[in-house]
């Protein structure tokens, strides 16, 4: 069921943020820009149910409240070119092919909690949008790792540059996440305890969208580990997470 014209009712939004605490540090004035652009989301995206799942409303101004957090200091424009966010009960297998060293095509099916398509849908597991609630496991948010590869994917590829503000400069960019990105791969390789989730260490890509995740969820902690990629998230995001009371 999809309640694409209607939209958000008070007493549904404020149970909505009130769930999860990567809504506490918002003033009241980033709250209501927050639900705008949550309807607006609504209107334009289509929030769907898979395997038998029912979106009630209620589940959609929690997906929305969370979607549109990344973009309060930029614009729903910023979410162009896709329409579907899916949404399974529970973890989903994905068949996918690549090729090896040799030339060797092999086929692998894996079981995700959440994947961003290009120019595609975003698919995510439920289950695990509900562990982001108060009480559930620290820094992870599905909805915000998959929209910011989403982010990531609007310069024509995923790699973790997202598109950056005139106002940011791309090698500064490209040296202070290079350098986290290389000390966390450091890190794992001596097997010492990462200071985020491991799994940033897949990719570039991956690193941003975690790094993001912890933005937003842990800010302190980002700042800590990585300053200078907090810094540079503080400045594509237009947000300040640690400022806020």
């Amino acid at each position: 069921m999809i309640f694409a014209r209607r939209a958000i009712d008070d007493a549904l939004w404020r149970e909505a943020i009130g769930e999860f605490p990567v809504f506490d540090r918002l003033s009241e004035t980033d709250i209501e820009r927050l639900k705008v652009l949550a309807e607006r989301f609504i209107r334009r995206k289509s929030i769907e149910g898979a395997q038998g799942l029912e979106i009630e409303a209620w589940m959609e101004a929690e997906i929305a409240a969370q979607a549109c957090l990344p973009i309060l200091g930029l614009d729903l424009d910023y979410y162009r070119g896709w329409r579907s966010l899916i949404v399974h009960p529970g973890g989903f297998l994905v068949r996918h092919s690549y090729e090896d060293e040799d030339g060797v095509v092999h086929e692998v099916c894996e079981e995700r909690i959440g994947e961003a398509w290009d120019e595609g849908p975003v698919i995510v597991s439920w289950e695990d949008i509900d562990a982001s609630r108060r009480g559930g496991e620290e820094g992870v948010n599905v909805i915000i790792h998959e929209l910011a590869h989403k982010l990531d994917a609007l310069n024509g590829t995923t790699n973790g540059m997202p598109p950056l503000h005139r106002d940011m400069d791309p090698a500064r960019w490209s040296s202070d996440w290079s350098e986290a990105y290389e000390a966390l791969c450091r890190r794992l390789d001596e097997e010492r305890a990462p200071p985020i989730d491991e799994y940033a260490a897949e990719s570039p890509a991956e690193f941003f969208s975690v790094a993001s995740e912890y933005f937003f969820a842990l800010p302190e902690v980002l700042r800590d580990a990585y300053p200078r990629v907090y810094e540079q998230l503080a400045r594509f995001y237009r947000q300040e997470p640690i400022a806020r009371p």
